[in-house]
């Protein structure tokens, strides 16, 4: 009786011991990956989001866990990006404040609503998949022909659209963003990198503000991934300030969100 109670107890110690070398190793992981993010993303003045919640998704953390996660880290770093651009002369105030002035309270409302588990699979799996195409598409892009600002109207609509998304996944809204001021024309490639930033700092907060309760889901392994983004970010917000991201490294970023993407998708029915 003695020897089975023995060894009944030494296998819950063994299973103990492996669960946390198992965390240990997911939490070192997602902490070079939290750094790899936030270093390829800042260089074209993002804050990581998407690629956060591809390294969680990949890693099988938690879907609640996921968005409050990726929002406050990327409110750090975003306040790298921006303070890099715009000291760089990367920034326009009358191209920034139409698409903020809407995406604020959208994402505010986004933040508050909290989508069940199975939708939010999906919803933040296509986020990935269109982040993937978007840096694949632009990994090699040069500064484009600026045609114009963008009508007013068009910039409201348009910013209340991505603030909406952005509070609901978890995204700060400069991986829609961007592409969209490149693409028409509104703005040229570095100019696009620090408005983005300054959209994703305002609308990250704002998505946080609107649901502070989930604060109290962060992981204790914010304490190591936090100071790798912001190793991550001033690093990439650096060089990316003073020229353009690597192409081939964007391209392997777009891979992964792929293979995240997918799997959140596959993983949600």
């Amino acid at each position: 009786m003695r020897e089975g109670t023995s060894n009944a107890l030494a296998a819950v110690r063994t299973a103990g011991d492996l669960g946390d070398m198992t965390d240990t190793m997911q939490t070192g992981l997602l902490t070079l990956l939290i750094f790899g993010a936030a270093l390829l993303y800042s260089t074209v003045g993002h804050a990581g989001a998407s690629g956060y919640l591809a390294a969680m998704a990949l890693l099988g953390v938690a879907p609640g866990v996921m968005r409050p996660t990726a929002l406050t880290l990327n409110v750090f770093v975003a306040t790298i990006a921006s303070v890099k651009f715009i000291r760089a002369g990367c920034f326009s105030w009358p191209l920034f404040w139409p698409f903020a002035l809407t995406s604020v309270p959208a994402a505010y409302l986004g933040g508050r609503i909290t989508l069940p588990t199975e939708l939010y699979k999906v919803v933040v799996g296509v986020v990935l998949l269109y982040a993937a195409v978007r840096l694949f598409r632009t990994a090699g892009q040069a500064a484009g022909v600026v045609t114009g600002p963008p009508p007013r109207l068009v910039a409201l609509a348009l910013g209340a659209v991505i603030g909406l998304l952005s509070g609901l996944t978890g995204v700060g809204g400069g991986i829609f963003l961007s592409p969209l001021l490149l693409f028409v024309g509104w703005a040229e490639t570095r100019e696009a990198s620090g408005v983005a930033a300054v959209f994703i700092l305002v609308n990250s907060a704002a998505a946080l503000l609107g649901n502070p309760a989930s604060l109290g889901l962060l992981p204790a392994g914010l304490a190591f991934w936090l100071p790798a983004a912001l190793a991550g970010g001033w690093l990439g917000a650096e060089h990316g300030s003073r020229r353009l991201a690597t192409p081939v490294l964007r391209r392997w970023l777009a891979a992964v969100l792929v293979v995240a993407g997918l799997k959140l998708i596959l993983s949600s029915g």
